[in-house]
């Protein structure tokens, strides 16, 4: 069993560093919004990752692999999801301002919207129902309880999840302490913007 927990540990580390939605969301949420709402994203992603991994010990994430047309309509919305945060932003970004003002979203985003933010982005990419009902199994021992030895790894998993992230969110809290300036921002929600659209139509048009 161990020896299947120290496998399992070290591909989640390396799954985590792998960039998706959730990475742009978060960064982009602890860049505008600081470190505060950034680890309120983290948390809803990985509650999310603990909801598919629940799902995979409960064969319910299987439905993703068996229902090309449940699929589709999951991988549809998290596409719509994406591009419509990311209309969002472009469309803040091109709101005037003066040299020191701060976008109104600074003000304005909870700690429980970035929460809901983050736990929508990952629980709306079927890619992460694929990869849990995939990839958790292959690391069940033979022999031991499939039900808690599954549950036992979506909890590692968004350990080492949320490990990941928070160095990434302490280092977009620094550099959100040098974009003061209104027409920086306003290039940061340009590049967000763009990169959370282009995730969307890219998953939106794969198979």
């Amino acid at each position: 069993m161990l020896s299947s927990v120290i496998a399992f540990t070290g591909a989640a580390f390396l799954i985590a560093m792998v960039p998706g939605p959730s990475t742009a969301v978060i960064l982009r949420r602890a860049v505008m919004n600081g470190r505060r709402s950034g680890i309120a994203t983290v948390l809803g992603n990985e509650c999310g990752v603990l909801l598919w991994g629940i799902a995979a010990a409960l064969g319910l994430s299987a439905l993703l692999l068996a229902s090309q047309v449940a699929y589709d309509a999951m991988r549809i919305f998290g596409a719509a999801l994406l591009v419509w945060m990311g209309a969002r932003a472009l469309w803040r970004a091109r709101r005037p301002g003066g040299p020191g003002e701060e976008p109104a979203e600074t003000a304005a985003v909870s700690h429980r919207r970035a929460y809901w933010q983050g736990l929508v982005t990952n629980f709306a990419n079927p890619k992460a129902g694929v990869f849990a009902v995939s990839f958790l199994p292959q690391f069940v021992p033979q022999g031991a309880p499939v039900l808690p030895t599954l549950l036992a790894f979506s909890v590692i998993w968004a350990v080492i999840d949320l490990l990941w992230y928070l160095p990434l969110i302490w280092l977009a809290g620094r550099v959100r302490s040098v974009l003061q300036r209104r027409s920086i921002q306003r290039r940061v929600e340009q590049i967000s913007g763009a990169v959370l659209v282009g995730l969307g139509l890219r998953l939106a048009v794969e198979s």
